[in-house]
């Protein structure tokens, strides 16, 4: 479902670079985008291709075309079945590979055939149309290293040991290496080399030992509302629901203030280390203690990873089973009471409260109280759990001893399931639950872009990254203070993980200061950040590289200009969001309700400035232009690779056939 945001003002509009590379004449092109994720969705894959194939079509039109693995239910859920509307193409054998040298060899000259190949999986395509030397411009783009994901899921320490590892060794230990030879064939027979984010271009150039040509980070497609801050309506909505959920599930101890609770959350795949978990909950036990001695709020902190259950806590059922009796034994009292205080105003009559509500009444109400009382904590878990000893999740809840007791302003839920508006338990789908929460928080050590801080910014509620993690990596290039525009980057790859922890918790427990007005400004900003996530941005860099693929398949026929592209989004003006940009010797206590804040605000204002200090373009933004035959692709040193300094990543012939001839040798598959 395509994410929405408001139309306003605030949106980045006109303020974005132009784009002045020539458009590539697509009448006599043919591009192929080959995945084994599409229309089979395993991973955040999936959504890039899904959510980029409008804009694409947009530009390609019919000459576009996807290929995947066929999977008989994902073919008659997402694939509407047609007939070749071209003969030529039923003349052609689709058993292997062979299919693209076909193609090109009955085309001849008449149109140039682009194939751009996503991850490993499809990585036989790149080698086998090189060595076959069909006629094809290629591009292949790693989302993450198959070696980089293997290492950090064994808590290695990844960054400080880049260029440490030995990577066919580790290869080996892992069983991989079969597939760590497709994978790096394919990054060095492919015209053009790219990835999702300059961490990955990091990781890609010692896993690989290629320097992506460009980098493509991952965009959405922004759909936007016609009516104005649309998305702030959204929020109170959704979160209203989600607070029904939290009254059931904390029956009997929900002696906490619901207008002075926020809402954190954390979601993804459960890889408990990679996705931050274990940073996660150790600053949650640290901010608990800050809340209970500097602070009266309350936080009810979502994990939204699926794992291993058999089926949904009975405790966790009863408690939205009691919720509901007490609002139809609320709702049942309120009809009386309000059908005999009609009947006695009709009267002219002031009705005697006392005898207003009867016997019966009280006797209900006295019965749904009862119903209320509990004798346990409320579930951490609302599933029953196949490993509950060994869960990484609740075993680190019972080491820092977050139970949902009395005392702890930290409470926390955990959900190991995807969220679904069918759901007896929670009904709400992904998007309205993250468009009611006040944070989410996604603190990676391993995370080559990450979908869903961007998710969280497109729909105008601020989040915590790292600066290990593709979107955080994105936010830091373009925007000059990402904080007071509610993303919050963790520095993970420079400080140790205590102080990376001390760091986290300063960033919510801050937030935890913030007013309702300054949560409110706060959201404004956050969305105005959605244009630079729009494919209709992103998706620039994409056609630079297809460009590029052709120009050096086909240097005859197109050349290219160097491409200058990116901006940075300013500090706004107004007072910060959060105290944290001037933190007080004895934090303050906050409350929702009130608002000491009177410096005027005026958010369309505030817009404006930022469009009339959008800071002059840099240069070459992702960008590694050919440096030369004489060039040797490794020869820039990491520093310069790591300021995006321009440097060269294209393979002469000699170079080429050197690495492919060590490589091929080595991997039996291919």
């Amino acid at each position: 479902m395509p994410l929405s945001r408001s139309l306003s003002m605030t949106s980045l509009s006109g303020v974005l670079p132009a784009w002045e590379e020539a458009e590539l004449p697509v009448e006599d092109l043919l591009l192929f985008e080959v995945a084994w994720e599409v229309t089979n969705k395993v991973g955040g894959i999936y959504t890039v291709i899904q959510t980029k194939a409008k804009i694409t079509v947009d530009e390609w039109g019919e000459n576009y075309y996807m290929m995947g693995p066929y999977f008989e239910h994902n073919f008659k859920t997402q694939v509407e079945a047609c007939e070749p509307p071209n003969p030529v193409n039923t003349c052609i054998s689709n058993s292997d590979a062979s299919f693209v040298l076909q193609l090109t060899d009955q085309l001849g000259d008449k149109l140039n055939v682009i194939g751009h190949f996503h991850e490993w999986q499809a990585g036989p395509g790149v080698i086998l149309s090189r060595s076959r030397k069909i006629p094809m411009a290629t591009v292949f783009t790693t989302h993450a290293t198959l070696l980089g994901r293997y290492l950090c899921a064994g808590n290695a320490d990844f960054y400080n040991n880049l260029d440490k590892f030995d990577i066919d060794k580790e290869a080996g230990e892992r069983q991989i290496y079969h597939r760590y030879c497709l994978e790096r064939a394919a990054v060095h027979c492919a015209h053009v080399f790219t990835t999702v984010s300059q961490i990955t271009a990091v990781e890609a150039s010692h896993m690989l030992h290629r320097k992506p040509d460009v980098v493509t980070p991952n965009g959405l497609n922004v759909k936007k509302f016609s009516a104005m801050h649309e998305f702030q309506n959204l929020h109170s909505t959704s979160k209203a629901r989600i607070q029904e959920f939290v009254r059931g599930h904390f029956y009997g101890h929900l002696d906490f203030n619901l207008e002075k609770t926020l809402f954190f959350f954390i979601a993804g795949r459960y890889e408990f280390s990679n996705k931050g978990a274990d940073i996660f909950l150790e600053s949650l036990s640290r901010l608990n203690y800050l809340l209970r001695v500097r602070n009266d709020m309350t936080v009810v902190v979502f994990f939204i990873m699926p794992a291993k259950t058999n089926n949904f806590n009975v405790e966790s059922l009863k408690g939205q089973a009691v919720r509901k009796q007490l609002w139809d034994t609320a709702h049942t009292v309120k009809e009386k009471f309000g059908k005999k205080l009609y009947d006695a105003l009709l009267k002219g009559q002031i009705p005697d409260m006392n005898s207003i509500l009867d016997r019966d009444d009280f006797t209900i109400m006295k019965r749904a109280i009862y119903a209320t009382q509990r004798h346990s904590l409320p579930p951490v878990t609302t599933h029953n759990m196949l490993d509950d000893s060994t869960d990484p999740i609740l075993s680190n809840v019972r080491r820092i001893g977050l139970f949902n007791s009395r005392n702890d302003r930290v409470k926390i839920i955990f959900h190991p399931e995807f969220l679904s508006s069918t759901s007896p338990l929670l009904p709400m789908d992904y998007e309205d639950f993250v468009r009611g929460c006040n944070l989410g928080v996604f603190p990676s050590y391993y995370e080559p872009w990450g979908y869903t801080p961007g998710e969280c910014t497109v729909m105008g509620i601020p989040s915590v990254t790292t600066n290990l993690s593709g979107f955080g990596c994105f936010m830091e290039e373009h925007v000059s203070d990402p904080a007071a525009y509610g993303v919050y980057i963790v520095d993970r790859r420079f400080r140790s993980p205590e102080e990376s922890c001390k760091q986290l918790t300063q960033f919510m427990f801050s937030f935890c200061q913030q007013s309702l007005r300054q949560r409110i400004i706060q959201r404004n900003r956050t969305e105005r950040l959605s244009d630079l996530l729009d494919w209709k941005y992103l998706g620039r860099f994409y056609i630079h590289a297809r460009h590029l693929a052709l120009n050096r398949a086909f240097p005859d026929k197109f050349k290219i200009d160097p491409m200058t592209e990116g901006f940075r989004y300013p500090r706004p003006y107004s007072v910060p969001p959060s105290p944290s940009a001037s933190i007080h010797s004895t934090p303050h206590h906050s409350d929702v309700e009130d608002d000491d804040d009177d410096e005027p605000y005026d958010e369309d204002e505030e817009a404006e400035r930022d469009r009339l200090n959008i800071k002059a373009p840099f240069c070459c933004f992702g960008i590694y232009p050919d440096p030369g035959p004489s060039q040797n692709p490794d020869s820039c040193s990491e520093a310069q690779f790591n300021c995006g300094v321009p440097q060269g990543s294209i393979l002469g012939p000699l170079w080429f056939s050197t690495v492919l001839g060590k490589l091929l040798p080595k991997c039996n598959t291919l």
